[in-house]
């Protein structure tokens, strides 16, 4: 039987998990590319607790709600019966903070309705200071939180990791190199700077860097760059593996995983284009801002690394996928923004499914890429 070639271009967390599904299928010659530069998932930890946002977009909850769902099933068939790694994910539980207790008493009415259709929430409570510093030891404020036992931390750049790795277990290749799509009738090439392939379908998961590769095939499209720079910090002497995830008003979201590893931020950069120089400044005030809080133990001597990143959206900050107007099996998505880790599994499942003639477990005409990616006239 002769194989299928697929090319992924992209592999963030979206091209990675379209990469794993599809290597799994044996009629599929499947290429992954990657230029390794300023992708946002490896710079991402990402918090997986979608259910208590006030964003009013129903379509983008039901995308982060089944994003959510998805990724204790998916992660276990990654791993094939060997336990989830926890430097990858682990369901911690979430502590939302707000600046008056009202706030907190509407999240709460808010997630036990959600909860009906999304029982992974878990539990739900409003938790006082003493509970909370049960939880995490440093903690020394008098404020309450909306706790919510379902959520879960994840570190994309060891998620992408992982699924390539299983993805070239199953026979993929992955390529460490910028390429360009050429149109070819009704095949199409991908072109490096020595070598030209043919292949049969392409997935384009390259999320800001999608103009890139479209607009030289006559294409429009609406999707901006943001910056995000996060910083890693390590709290020597204590165990902060089971302590949920922070999310205080703002953007200083407060991660913690193994050994004492915690993670802060990140920024939301709308005028630094795909600059990723990390700003030692602006990443010191986000450390101090996220410790107000906390003891000063939490301060900027405990700093590891910096990590940055790009994100992508839309106009109207609304993801899209599908099939690209015109170009018969060439299927994209992108603008999924600052949940790009949660949703970027379902998404990349979705992208798969398509490749195969499958049904996607997400409905198409609710992202429809021909909003965003327009044929010049």
């Amino acid at each position: 039987m002769k194989q299928k070639k697929v090319a992924i271009i992209g592999a963030g967390v979206v091209g990675a998990s379209a990469a794993y599904l599809l290597s799994k299928e044996a009629d599929i010659d499947l290429t992954i590319y990657d230029e390794g530069l300023g992708q946002g998932t490896s710079a991402a930890a990402g918090i997986i607790s979608p259910w208590l946002s006030k964003r009013r977009n129903k379509k983008w909850y039901t995308m982060v709600k089944k994003g959510a769902a998805f990724y204790p099933e998916f992660l276990s068939e990654v791993m094939n019966g060997e336990p989830i790694p926890h430097d990858v994910y682990k369901r911690v539980g979430t502590l939302l903070f707000k600046q008056k207790d009202a706030q907190l008493e509407e999240l709460l009415a808010i997630g036990k309705k959600r909860r009906e259709q999304a029982p992974e929430i878990g539990k739900l409570a409003i938790l006082p200071p003493n509970k909370i510093k049960e939880m995490i030891p440093i903690y020394t404020k008098n404020k309450s939180a909306l706790y919510a036992s379902g959520g879960a931390r994840v570190d994309g750049e060891k998620l992408v990791e992982t699924l390539l790795e299983k993805a070239i277990e199953n026979g993929a290749t992955l390529k460490r190199e910028r390429v360009k799509v050429e149109r070819q009738n009704a095949a199409y090439s991908i072109v490096s700077d020595d070598k030209t392939e043919s292949v049969d379908a392409v997935i384009l998961a390259v999320a800001a860097w999608l103009p890139d590769l479209l607009e030289p095939l006559g294409y429009d499209v609406d999707i901006r760059p943001q910056k995000g720079q996060l910083v890693e910090v390590t709290f020597d002497g204590y165990d902060t593996k089971n302590w949920p995830v922070v999310m205080p008003e703002g953007e200083k979201d407060i991660t913690p995983f193994e050994d004492g590893k915690v993670i802060i931020g990140a920024t939301h950069e709308n005028d630094m284009g795909f600059d990723l120089t990390i700003e030692r400044s602006a990443l010191t005030s986000m450390i101090k801002e996220a410790a107000e809080n906390f003891s000063h133990y939490f301060s900027t001597s405990s700093i590891v690394s910096y990590r940055s990143g790009t994100r992508a959206y839309t106009s109207d900050f609304a993801p899209f996928m599908g099939e690209v107007p015109e170009l018969s099996n060439v299927f994209a998505a992108s603008g999924l923004g600052s949940t790009g880790l949660t949703a970027g599994p379902i998404v990349g499942k979705c992208l798969a499914q398509l490749v195969l003639n499958k049904a996607t477990p997400l409905p198409l005409e609710d992202y429809p890429i021909h909003h965003y990616v327009t044929k010049n006239e």
